[in-house]
C-alpha cells in the first residue's frame, strides 16, 4: 500500500520564485507535448512515444530554440512529457476526457522531483538546482532515509507543499464481525447503524461566519471590477489581485476545516474496527441538478468524505463496499424488508404498512446498508415488481 504525506513549505521570496519558475517549465513542456500529439494526429500520424518526444525536445534545446530549459532540472522536463503522453493515452482508453492545455492563470502550479535526487531531512528538504534548504512548517512529519515514490511540489495559489508516497505494509488489525452501515445526508453528515450520528459541520458557527465573509469579499471584488471597467473590458488592478488572494485564503480555510473534520470522523469510525463498512453510492451529479439541493450538496462535500473514509478503511484492512445505486436503503423496511414505493423526501419517519415498524428514516437506511452484504444475491428483486425480499 502506498501511503502519502503532504507537508507545507516555509519559503523565502527567492525560494518561492524558484518553485514558481519550475512549475512554469513543467506546464510549458506539458502543453508542448499535447501540441505535438495533436499535430501528429491531425496529419494522419500515429501516437508519438514519450522517448521520441524527448529526443525532439533535446534537439530543440541544442539548436538554441529551447536552450533556456538547461537552467532547470532535466527530470522535471522528462516527467512533464510523460504526464502529457499519459493524459493522451487515457483519453483513447476512455478513462478520461480529452486533455486540455494548462492555463498560466488557472492551472494548479506543480512539478515533479526525482526520488533519487530529493533529500528529505527531519526539518526540511533539499531540492535539485536550489542551493538553500527549504524548511518544513511541521518537523518530523515525513519519514526520512527511505525510498519515496512520485515526489511532487505543488501550490494551492497561496502556499507551497511537498507531497511524497512510500510503500508500506498494511498492519494486521484484529477486526470484529460488525458490518457498519453509513447513510449520508445534508442535515447530518453520517448516520451510522451503531447509533452514532455525526453532524454536518456546515451548520457550525465557524463555517457560517466564514461563508458570510466569503460573500462580502465576492461582492467587494465584483464592485471593483465594475468600477474599473473600460468599454467592454474589465481591468484587473493590483487592489483586485490582493482582494482575490484574500478571497482564496478564505476558501482554503473552509476546505481545511472540512478536511480536518472528515479525517477525525473517518479515524473514529475505523477505530471501532468493523469487519465491513457499507456506504450508499449517491448520484451526486444528478442531485446537483436539483436547484433546492445543489448549494447544500456542494458545500457538504460528501465525495471528499467518502474518499477519506475509503483510504482510512484500506489502511486498517477493513472491507469497504459502495452499495448499488438502485439499492432502496430508505424505502426498505429494516425489519420485514418490505419496499415502500410511495415514500416521499419530506417523510422523515419510516412507517411500515406491513409490520407496523416506526423508525427514523435515515437510521433505518443505515440498518439496511449494514444488512446489504446478505442481500447481494437478491438485488435483482428490487428492480422488479416484487415488493418483498426473501
Amino acid at each position: 500500500m502506498i501511503k502519502s504525506f503532504k507537508v507545507k513549505l516555509k519559503l523565502n521570496n527567492k525560494q518561492r520564485n524558484f518553485l514558481k519558475r519550475n512549475s512554469d517549465v513543467s506546464r510549458f513542456v506539458y502543453n508542448w507535448t499535447l501540441e505535438q500529439q495533436i499535430t501528429s494526429y491531425k496529419n494522419g500520424g500515429k501516437f508519438v512515444s514519450n522517448y521520441d518526444l524527448r529526443k525532439r525536445l533535446t534537439k530543440l534545446k541544442k539548436s538554441g530554440e529551447f536552450s533556456w530549459i538547461y537552467d532547470y532540472d532535466c527530470d522535471i522536463v522528462k516527467q512533464a512529457v510523460k504526464d502529457g503522453c499519459n493524459a493522451y493515452i487515457k483519453f483513447f482508453k476512455k478513462q478520461n476526457k480529452f486533455p486540455r492545455f494548462k492555463s498560466r492563470k488557472t492551472a494548479k502550479p506543480s512539478f515533479f522531483v526525482d526520488n533519487y535526487k530529493i533529500k528529505i531531512f527531519n526539518d526540511g528538504v533539499k531540492i535539485p538546482k536550489l542551493k538553500s534548504k527549504v524548511r518544513f512548517y511541521e518537523k518530523g512529519y515525513i519519514p526520512f532515509d527511505i525510498k519515496y515514490s512520485n515526489p511532487r511540489i505543488s501550490s494551492d495559489g497561496i502556499s507551497w507543499f511537498l507531497s511524497v508516497g512510500y510503500d508500506t505494509k498494511i498492519k494486521e488489525q484484529t477486526l470484529g464481525e460488525e458490518v457498519l452501515g453509513i447513510d449520508l445526508g445534508l442535515k447530518n453528515l453520517a448516520i451510522c447503524s451503531n447509533g452514532k450520528i455525526y453532524k454536518n459541520n456546515n451548520k457550525s458557527k465557524r463555517i457560517k461566519l466564514l461563508r458570510k465573509k466569503l460573500k462580502r469579499k465576492q461582492r467587494k471584488i465584483s464592485k471593483k471590477y465594475i468600477l474599473n471597467k473600460v468599454g467592454n473590458k474589465f481591468i484587473k488592478t493590483n487592489n483586485i489581485k490582493k482582494e482575490e488572494k484574500n478571497l482564496k485564503k478564505v476558501y482554503i480555510k473552509i476546505s481545511d476545516i472540512q478536511k480536518d473534520y472528515f479525517n477525525k470522523i473517518a479515524i473514529e469510525l475505523v477505530r471501532t474496527k468493523p469487519k465491513t463498512i457499507v456506504m450508499e453510492d449517491l448520484n451526486l451529479t444528478g442531485m446537483m441538478k436539483n436547484k433546492h439541493l445543489s448549494k447544500s450538496l456542494q458545500e457538504s462535500n460528501l465525495y471528499m468524505f467518502k474518499n477519506i473514509l475509503f483510504y482510512k478503511s484500506k489502511e486498517y484492512g477493513i472491507n469497504f463496499i459502495e452499495a448499488d445505486r438502485f439499492f432502496p436503503s430508505s424505502k426498505l423496511c429494516s425489519r420485514c424488508h418490505t419496499i415502500k414505493k410511495d415514500l416521499k423526501l419530506h417523510d422523515r419517519v419510516y412507517k411500515c404498512d406491513v409490520c407496523g415498524l416506526e423508525i427514523d428514516r435515515d437510521f433505518g437506511a443505515s440498518l439496511n446498508l449494514s444488512q446489504y452484504p446478505k442481500f447481494l444475491g437478491n438485488l435483482s428483486l428490487w428492480r422488479t415488481k416484487n415488493t418483498r425480499v426473501a
